[in-house]
């Protein structure tokens, strides 16, 4: 089995790389190391039970079996070290997405699995899912730069694959482009995290169905 997922290349760029199994898909990036993974499902547990703010950096490095010391030299202070586990947890997100949608000429399928690939991802990591929706839109927030670099990468794989669909389809050009793609982005993690809190006998299938509509309504039959 693999001990590294491929690193992601440029945002909205196919990945050449074959497709990981279900064990490899929660492995690290390469240009990450064992010690930031354990870190960050350590921290995303952690959160996701009491929040960001009610964590401590002795607790996150217990979780992870390491020192203090070797979080603080690793990352400076506990702002930081969250800054760059969201960086890690958007880096492993871009990987898969980038992994399944070469796997298709049909754009519209193409979309469908990446959708269904974010999808499974919320399910490995539903805390950072949480994370990312209670801190995204919090205005001042302590991550705010770091949320919108994230966020703009993660449009950009979006919005790529848009411009496949609307290369391949007719489509509605009266619709704007930077609102479809946020109203992916967004349906993505608002219906995802409903199913983990709410409805969890809802299949992944019928959530990524549900947000595909918004996509299907973009296309002109």
């Amino acid at each position: 089995m693999s001990t590294t997922e491929p690193v992601p290349s440029t945002a909205g760029t196919a990945s050449t790389a074959g497709t990981a199994g279900p064990a490899d898909k929660k492995l690290r990036p390469g240009r990450t190391n064992a010690t930031k993974q354990r870190l960050f499902e350590a921290s995303m547990e952690l959160i996701g039970e009491r929040g960001a703010a009610g964590v401590t950096v002795d607790e996150i490095a217990a979780a992870a079996g390491v020192s203090k010391g070797t979080v603080y030299y690793n990352f400076g202070s506990k702002s930081d070290l969250i800054a760059q586990l969201l960086r890690h947890g958007v880096d492993i997100m871009l990987v898969r997405l980038q992994d399944v949608r070469g796997q298709s000429s049909d754009p519209l399928e193409s979309m469908n699995n990446m959708v269904g690939q974010a999808m499974e991802f919320m399910d490995d990591y539903p805390s950072f899912a949480r994370l990312w929706v209670s801190e995204n839109w919090r205005t001042p927030g302590e991550w705010s730069a770091v949320f919108a670099e994230l966020r703009a990468e993660l449009l950009a794989v979006i919005g790529s694959a848009v411009e496949s669909v609307a290369t391949g389809y007719k489509v509605d050009e009266s619709i704007a482009r930077g609102s479809l793609e946020a109203a992916i982005f967004g349906a993505i993690f608002v219906v995802g995290l409903d199913r983990q809190t709410y409805n969890p006998e809802r299949t992944r299938e019928q959530s990524v169905a549900a947000v595909m509509t918004i996509m299907h309504g973009y296309v002109i039959k």
